[in-house]
């Protein structure tokens, strides 16, 4: 009995360790990517063409920010399962 108290408290501190380092991914990843995107076009700046009403470029803008931060969310998730799994067994 008391290997498998140990194998759940090993379960929910690697959940609670994955769950801070993925809150602490997707933060860094939604100060970073937009930066990103700004230095990788020199020639457009995103803010004042959204401020104009330029839908394509809010769009766009705003779709590579989500796209990459619920990429980062779906594997910080499948980091916290893969601890959990491998402090079950």
């Amino acid at each position: 009995m008391s290997q498998v108290l140990i194998n759940l408290s090993w379960s929910i501190v690697f959940a609670l360790v994955g769950g801070l380092v993925g809150i602490i991914l997707v933060l860094t990843a939604s100060v970073v990517v937009p930066r990103l995107i700004e230095r990788l076009t020199p020639n457009l700046d995103e803010e004042k063409e959204i401020a104009r009403g330029n839908v394509a470029v809010a769009q766009y803008f705003g779709r590579i920010v989500a796209a990459s931060i619920l990429g980062l969310s779906i594997v910080a998730g499948a980091a916290v399962l893969g601890g959990i799994i491998a402090a079950l067994h």
